[in-house]
């Protein structure tokens, strides 16, 4: 491992971003340290890194302290459940890394003199009633809700980060993670992509909560990657929106990847589940301006890739 390379530390580093993300350093020529508890992260999505010189792994918990020695030039907070089903079955977890993980990986970048990038979400916006959302809207959050045990605790990172760059001076980026796809998605991660996908190839019914009205915003893997790179590099302490602002709904969602996969399954409609967002589409005006970022990869030729990869693992 050359000493003379920056190095970066990655919180969920294991997970389906946080695997991406430590993918891209490395061919950046940055050495990089990835952290996960593997509570939703697999070793599976590092393996092909592991004879990396320049790249080390550490089962760590965050939430409980983060002590790492030699020099650290980056710090990525990604560790976070980051679906519904995942922060329902860890909510006190996710409550934690959103604010203690938080607090202790702002910690670490102090300590080294680092720049520190939070992964936050769209999901601050809650179930917004401002379309699309910039990144000055405050957002429509309940607080007490089945998912507020994620909103707030991604509100709450939000402002660790704007308390630590005032009151330390800590060089912080803020980006805003709208809904992503692509390869290490878990099967069985709840959300409308892996979903559908997965009950596509098997033949099942796709699964379309309320009337299927209700639009999101869907971008791939490697488009989002490079929008966090352009934040660590160019961006200021303020939040981005990182997502694609191409909106679909997600009846339309469900019959294009009925298409791609070329599967003959049904859609059957479920009742809502609480506080969904009825309309998702980032305002990517700061994005372009500030990083001259914009996504590339068009909906089906993603959607294409993340079902070649479902495929393989079904």
């Amino acid at each position: 491992m050359a000493a003379n390379k920056p190095r970066a530390v990655v919180s969920g580093g294991a997970g389906f971003i946080g695997s991406h993300l430590c993918e891209a350093l490395l061919a950046r020529d940055v050495r990089v340290l990835a952290l996960d508890n593997f509570i939703t992260g697999s070793p599976q999505n590092l393996r092909h890194l592991q004879d990396n010189p320049d790249f080390e792994f550490r089962q760590a918990d965050v939430n409980h302290g983060v002590f790492i020695g030699g020099d650290v030039r980056y710090v990525l907070h990604f560790a976070s459940p980051a679906s519904p089903p995942q922060y329902d079955a860890n909510p006190i977890h996710t409550l934690k890394v959103g604010t203690l993980g938080t607090m202790n990986m702002l910690g670490l970048a102090r300590a080294k003199n680092a720049t520190f990038l939070l992964a936050s979400t769209s999901e601050v916006y809650g179930d917004p009633l401002v379309h699309p959302q910039p990144e000055g809207y405050w957002g429509n959050v309940n607080p007490i809700g089945p998912r507020g045990c994620y909103d707030e605790a991604k509100r709450c990172a939000e402002a660790f980060a704007m308390a630590y760059h005032r009151s330390h001076e800590v060089d912080t980026r803020i980006v805003r993670i709208f809904n992503t796809h692509g390869p290490r998605m878990q099967i069985s991660d709840g959300r409308a992509v892996p979903n559908f996908m997965a009950q596509a190839i098997r033949g099942e019914a796709l699964t379309v909560y309320g009337d299927g009205s209700q639009t999101r915003s869907i971008c791939y893997v490697s488009d989002l990657v490079r929008g966090v790179l352009a934040a660590l590099d160019k961006s200021d302490e303020l939040p981005v929106n990182l997502g694609n602002p191409e909106e679909v709904t997600v009846l339309e969602l469900a019959a294009t990847i009925i298409r791609l996969a070329g599967s003959k399954s049904p859609i059957e409609h479920r009742e809502l589940p609480v506080d969904d967002p009825k309309q998702r589409r980032p305002d990517i005006a700061r994005a372009r301006e500030v990083l001259g970022w914009q996504p590339e990869v068009g909906l089906e030729d993603g959607l294409g890739k993340t079902l070649e990869y479902f495929r393989s693992v079904l």
